[in-house]
């Protein structure tokens, strides 16, 4: 055989392996195109608000009386069960200030279900203890205790805001956010000098810090009048705080308040392509599925909802959060609105089963600085769009929901059909650790839902990254959601 026809075979195979290669194999690719200009500008562009969302919302309440203000904003009127709802009605309903579930109604018929997307609006953080100021060695100090999974080292020699609520004995709200403003003072935990820290280094990362050593120092000018004034540094303190915001020590005792990162949400890279910022786990998927919700079009065929839980973090334990029977209970009185009559106990179920959810929570995003905890086969990346996770949990599958081949597929392919990018992954390598999302509360009523969000990295952590490309097809992703899933 000549050399030419030996070429010619070569790259007759070469062809058809290739041809091959197209139609039977399948990777995710990076998502950024600098020439596509009009790409660019609306990725960028879609983060300017985020940002700023994320600095007026560090805490669950503040985000709820944020997108309550947004919703009105947008058309959208408090839910009234008295009052029939009708195809294109916009709706909220905000339960105990912390959680909320907000709705576009559409044409078709409630038992076959919604379209909902959830979130959860609350983040790793320092809660005050129930009794928590004291005073030692001449300075003023709160007692925390940690909220939601955190390495307790990254929270010292950090500037720390206090955000909360203070209710007065006659049921006033006083409203705290000290901390944020250029001119507010900030708050922090003091940590022990290098020449004196050889102990220590010797501990284990998880006992550098302990939970009781997370005390915040407040203050440290005493009352007037004196050394004989006991508690003086304390006194101070109070003092100030009454004369300022008008409550006094036992006002605290049943305050909720929360201690939070004083770090501004900011563009990393030279080239702007991440936001940093605390929080965005998992607001950073609330907000988007927010967006999405708002900038739907009417005519919609299925209703959407969104829901924004709190207490995920600790377990969605609570009245607010996931487990929680309110927020069925708000989608049922919304069938019995639409209806215009009262809806047998089988019908109601049969909108919840008929139902389809994406438990919107953020993916771990591959970190080649840490690769030996992560499966790089199996693992999302920043820069690679929404990414779906069948199931989550820990060793085993413990604490998932799991979703089936046929929603994910159903799911993925709708996608596919609008040409909206995604990836999937799991949390990290089977054995190495895990965690959980709100899914599985969902699923146990019987919906079909399965996890999908944005890839974080640093996640937990005082400041935590995500690619601006990923939060903009997040938000594309959960539009298409609404719009044509089951319609």
């Amino acid at each position: 055989m000549t050399d030419v026809k030996k070429d010619i075979k070569a790259d007759e195979a070469m062809n058809r392996a290739e041809e091959a290669r197209k139609q039977l194999t399948f990777s995710f690719k990076n998502l950024w195109n600098p020439d596509n200009e009009e790409e660019m500008k609306a990725v960028m562009d879609f983060c300017e608000p985020y940002k700023a969302a994320l600095d007026a919302c560090k805490t669950e309440r503040e985000f709820v009386d944020y997108s309550v203000d947004l919703l009105d904003e947008n058309g959208f009127k408090p839910f009234d069960p008295s009052q029939p709802l009708s195809p294109g009605d916009r709706i909220y309903e905000a339960i105990h200030g912390k959680a909320l579930i907000a709705a576009v109604i559409g044409s078709a018929d409630p038992l076959e279900g919604f379209n909902l997307v959830g979130a959860h609006i609350d983040s790793p953080r320092l809660d005050l203890k129930t009794n928590p100021l004291y005073e030692a060695s001449d300075l003023t100090l709160l007692k925390t205790h940690y909220y939601g999974g955190i390495k307790k080292y990254q929270w010292v020699a950090q500037p720390l805001a206090i955000h909360g609520v203070v209710i007065l004995k006659n049921g006033d709200v006083v409203k705290l956010r000290v901390g944020e403003d250029p001119g507010d003072p900030v708050f922090t935990i003091t940590d022990l000098l290098p020449h004196l820290a050889a102990d220590q280094m010797q501990k284990k990362a998880s006992e550098v810090i302990t939970g009781e050593e997370l005390n915040v120092l407040i203050g440290g000018i005493p009352f007037p009048g004196g050394e004989d004034i006991k508690e003086r540094f304390k006194l101070g303190i109070l003092s100030l705080l009454y004369d300022q915001y008008g409550f006094n020590e036992r006002d605290l005792v049943t305050a909720e308040i929360e201690i939070v990162p004083a770090v501004k949400a900011r563009c990393v890279g030279f080239d702007r392509a991440f936001v940093g910022a605390y929080g965005q786990d998992d607001r950073i998927c609330a907000y988007t599925a927010l967006k999405a919700l708002i900038d739907l079009d009417d005519p919609l065929k299925r209703t959407a909802l969104v829901v924004l839980y709190d207490k995920e973090e600790t377990g969605s334990g609570g009245v607010t959060g996931a487990r929680s029977q309110l927020f069925p209970s708000v989608q049922r009185r919304m069938v019995r609105s639409i209806l215009g009559r009262e809806p047998s106990a089988i019908e109601l179920h049969d909108n919840i089963e008929n139902s389809t959810m994406l438990s919107s929570d953020v993916a771990v995003a591959f970190d080649p600085t840490f690769p030996s905890v992560l499966d790089p086969l199996n693992s999302t990346y920043a820069g690679r769009g929404i990414a779906f996770a069948k199931y989550t949990g820990r060793g085993g599958k413990g604490g998932t929901s799991d979703a089936n081949a046929e929603f994910f597929n159903e799911v993925t392919r709708l996608f596919d059909e609008c040409g909206i990018p995604w990836q999937t992954g799991e949390l990290g390598k089977v054995d190495q650790g895990g965690g959980g999302t709100v899914a599985i509360f969902q699923a146990d009523l019987g919906m079909s839902v399965i996890d999908c969000g944005v890839p974080v990295l640093s996640m937990h952590s005082c400041f935590e990254i995500a690619s601006k490309i990923d939060i903009y097809m997040t938000y594309i992703g959960y539009k298409a959601f609404f719009e044509k899933m089951r319609s």
